[in-house]
This record gives structure tokens, C-alpha cells and sequence, in this order.
């Protein structure tokens, strides 16, 4: 009778968490809006070009570029089929990276469950707007090969969310980018530069798949964004109107599983706002409450920059900088320099990461930059490879403006509304130049615009070699945000990013 007791105890431990798994799915479920039916297939044209409707994409050098235009549902329908292999594999590699991190499947389980709990309401702070169009993106998903690990739309809503729920985690490494802004006589004539690196080490398949988004949402301003498929949100983007943002992560206060996802507040920005007072007020709004804290920097057609500093239940704080109110040359790393930098957490940023690191060394190109700098010149700042004083790292040291992660790199002219995009690998590719001032105009006929971009040179550091070596010796980032050869204690293994 014992022993039988015994077995069963046994049998009750081994079952419990498989009925623990299927309950937590049952009970967190997030379904999705009801949506207008849409349709549609892509129609192949020439030399790469996929149309349906008024969307298209196609290749520009290494580089996807975009459409999406009419209403959410006609967006995300769109998005889905013009970009299903691409998200497939895109996924794919997220779950890879996932197993490859945590290798043991009940963990995995484990940690997918209480992210389920935690974040089970998420959705609530996404406009309806942006909800249905998740909706009719993941309606046209189809196959699904991965609705196995949760159902498409709710599986969509959490990679939204991704940014926001990663940095919710205290020791996630997703302190990493790099930004700079420059106006009146420090750029060439008195054009507003945004100049952003967006370290996101999640594989090379976020690098070598990048997209520019030109984005027409029925009765907001066009605008582009430069993500990756499947992305309905925004990290570094521009609108015709010539206000250009990045958003760098931080950490201050306390993250929450309520409120709006950062990458779709800077996506309202991009469609509402037409200045940098506009969108700070923006930025401002309760409605736009944000879960996790960031940075945001921001830069209008008039010269205007300010450094937006973000945490939840904290007062919005502005830096003011350009061309009235302060430097033409404004740098941003990741750490908080207004109210929120006696927070524990923000000190903790700057004691164990590479913020001030990299903030040294961009001061000191920034303060040693000629006036009337070109783009030319804001990427060689982005492709930095040394340390303060010029001091020599090895390749893909953390404490480099350029540590050989970046998934993109951007120079944004916000006076003349073009873009300059790195190709890859990371910035050592060229540089591609996309006009919006064309291109974001309704009539603009791809088909109708075959000649190849102009281009930035690629950086020597492909050519010569050096990165081929690199590579070949497994593209070794030295561990820790201090650039130290092993893991300093307490961080995690996940992807670093902006």
C-alpha cells in the first residue's frame, strides 16, 4: 500500500506540470478583434519586384524595400503574404535562438507559461487599429508552421511586444545602441542628421533581412521605418514630414505588463506627429503609457532635437538640443542623465555596461567632427572601432560604437527626407540611399524605377580580410557588456539590443 502511494505521489509530480501547462494556455489565451474579410495574393514582376494592390516589395541591393498602404486589415493582409517567407524564416530563427539558449524543453515551457501569465492582458494597450492589423496579418500567416508553440495572432501580439517584455528582465542585456544627431553648422547645409546603430544580437538573419517599410496608414502622415518583417511597429524610422526618431533601451522604475508597446507608440509618432514638440506631447500622453523604460531621440526638418527619457508612472523628461535651444551635436547611449539617474537601475546600467564607454568615445568624435559634416561623415563615426582615447579593442569588443552586432545602422537627413541604410554585414556593408521625398509620395511607381541606389562605400574592414578572419573564428563578441573575456555575474544569455 505504501509503495503503491509512493507511485502515485510519483506520477502526480510528473503529470502535474503537463495539466499546470494546458491550464495556464486555457486561461491566457488572447484572441483577436473581429476584422473586415480581406484578399489577395502577390503578383511577381521584374527583377525581384512582388506587387498586391497598391503594396510591393522587392530587393534593393541586400536591402527588402517596402510598401504597405490603406487600412489596417489591408495592411496587415498585405504584410502577411508579401512577406511570408521571410517571417517564416525570421521566426524560425527566434525559436532557434530560444532552444539554443534554453536547452531543456520543460524549462522552455516553464518560462514561455509565466511569460503568458504575466504579460496575459498585453494587448489591452495596443490601439485597435494596430489590433486588427495583427489580426489580418496573422489571418494571412498561412501555413502556420509554428502554431504548435502558441495561435498565430497570439503569438504575434508577444513578438510586438517583444522589446517591452525582454526589457522587463533586470540582467537582459538589451543596453546597446549607439546615436548622434547633428545640426545647423556641424552638418553640411545646416541639414538635421539622425545617425542611429541598432545592436539587436539575435542572428544574422535580423542583419541580412532588413526592410525599409514605407508605410501608408489610411489618414495619418506616410512614413518610413527600417525593421524587419514581420514587425508592424517602429525602432528608427522618418516621416514626410520630416521628423525622424530611434528609440534606445534604458532601465528605470519599475517595468509593467500594462500599457502600450514602445514600438507602437513610436509608430503613432511617426504617423501624427509633424515636429519634435509634437511628438514629446505625444510621448506624453497617458494613452500612450509606457511598460518598460527607453530613450527616445528626435530630430525635425527645422533643426529641433530632443532626448525624450521614459519609465512607467514617471513624469516624461526632455533634453533639448539643436537648432535653437542647445548643441548641434547631441550624443545618446543608454543611460538616463535627467530625474531618473539616481535609479538604482540606471546606476546599475552604468556601473556594468558599456554606456559611458561608448559615450566617451562618441564625445570625442563628436567634439573632434569638422563643421558642416557630411553622412559620409556621421558613418564613419557609426563604424568606430576604438575605445576612449583612441584606444585599440578587439573586433566586436562591446565598448566599440561599432561592435560588429548591429541588425541596422541609419543616417536619417530629416531637412532633405532621405535615408542612408547599411546593407550589412552589420556596417560594414554600403550604404543605400532611399529618397522619401519620392518615395513616399502616393504616386511613386516602383516598376517605373529600376536604376540601382546610390551607394556609401562598403567599410575596408570587409575587403581586407580582417572580417572574413573574424567570422571564421565564430564572430567572438567578448562576453559582458564591458568587453571582458567571460560573462560578468548576473547577466543573461539573450540577444543584446538598442
Amino acid at each position: 500500500m505504501r509503495h503503491r502511494r509512493k507511485l502515485i505521489a510519483a506520477a502526480a509530480l510528473l503529470v502535474a506540470p503537463a495539466l499546470a501547462h494546458v491550464a495556464v494556455g486555457a486561461a491566457t489565451r488572447i484572441e483577436p478583434p473581429p476584422i473586415r474579410a480581406t484578399a489577395g495574393e502577390p503578383a511577381a514582376g521584374p527583377a525581384g519586384l512582388r506587387v498586391l494592390g497598391p503594396a510591393y516589395v522587392r530587393p534593393r541591393g541586400r536591402i527588402l524595400e517596402a510598401r504597405l498602404a490603406g487600412s489596417p486589415e489591408e495592411i496587415g493582409h498585405q504584410h502577411g503574404r508579401l512577406f511570408y517567407p521571410e517571417m517564416v524564416r525570421n521566426e524560425g530563427t527566434l525559436y532557434d535562438q530560444f532552444r539554443r539558449y534554453v536547452p531543456v524543453a520543460p524549462l522552455r515551457w516553464l518560462l514561455m507559461d509565466l511569460s503568458r501569465l504575466q504579460f496575459r492582458g498585453v494587448d489591452e494597450g495596443m490601439a485597435d487599429g494596430v489590433r486588427r492589423e495583427i489580426a489580418a496579418q496573422a489571418r494571412a500567416f498561412s501555413p502556420d508552421p509554428f502554431d504548435g508553440v502558441l495561435p498565430t495572432y497570439h503569438r504575434f501580439v508577444f513578438l510586438q511586444s517583444l522589446y517591452d517584455i525582454a526589457l522587463s528582465f533586470e540582467h537582459s542585456p538589451l543596453i546597446g545602441c549607439t546615436s548622434f544627431a547633428l545640426t545647423g553648422s556641424a552638418s553640411a547645409g545646416g541639414h538635421a542628421l539622425l545617425a542611429r546603430n541598432f545592436d539587436f544580437e539575435a542572428g544574422p538573419v535580423f542583419d541580412e533581412g532588413k526592410a525599409v517599410f514605407l508605410v501608408h496608414e489610411a489618414g495619418k502622415i506616410p512614413y518610413a521605418s527600417v525593421a524587419w518583417p514581420g514587425l508592424v511597429g517602429a525602432v528608427t524610422g522618418m516621416n514626410a514630414e520630416g521628423l525622424a526618431l530611434v528609440v534606445h533601451g534604458g532601465r528605470a522604475g519599475e517595468p509593467r505588463a500594462a500599457g502600450e508597446p514602445v514600438v507602437h507608440t513610436m509608430r503613432a509618432a511617426l504617423g501624427r506627429a509633424r515636429s519634435v514638440d509634437e511628438a514629446l506631447a505625444l510621448l506624453d500622453d497617458p494613452a500612450h503609457a509606457p511598460m518598460v523604460s527607453h530613450l527616445v531621440m528626435l530630430v525635425d526638418a527645422a533643426g529641433e532635437v530632443a532626448i525624450a527619457e521614459r519609465a512607467p508612472g514617471a513624469p516624461l523628461h526632455a533634453r533639448r538640443g539643436g537648432a535653437r535651444r542647445g548643441p548641434d551635436k547631441v550624443p545618446l547611449t543608454n543611460h538616463f542623465e535627467g530625474p531618473l539617474a539616481g535609479d538604482p537601475r540606471n546606476q546599475r546600467v552604468e556601473a556594468e555596461t558599456s554606456t559611458h564607454a561608448r559615450r566617451a568615445r562618441l564625445d570625442e568624435r563628436l567634439a573632434a567632427l569638422p563643421g558642416g559634416a557630411t553622412v559620409a561623415a556621421a558613418v564613419d563615426i557609426l563604424r568606430d572601432r576604438r575605445g576612449p582615447g583612441g584606444a585599440p579593442l578587439p573586433l566586436g569588443d562591446r565598448r566599440a560604437l561599432d561592435a560588429l552586432i548591429a541588425t541596422h545602422a541609419v543616417v536619417m537627413d530629416a531637412t532633405a527626407r532621405v535615408l542612408w541604410v547599411s546593407e550589412g554585414p552589420h556596417l560594414a556593408g554600403r550604404f543605400l540611399r532611399f529618397d522619401l521625398g519620392r518615395m513616399l509620395d502616393p504616386t511613386f511607381d516602383p516598376a517605373l524605377d529600376s536604376a540601382e541606389p546610390e551607394a556609401l562605400p562598403e567599410d575596408p574592414l570587409l575587403t581586407s580580410g580582417d572580417y572574413a578572419a573574424w567570422e571564421r573564428a565564430g564572430s567572438p563578441h567578448p562576453g559582458g557588456e564591458r568587453g571582458s573575456t567571460t560573462p560578468e555575474p548576473g547577466t543573461s544569455t539573450s540577444p543584446p539590443g538598442g
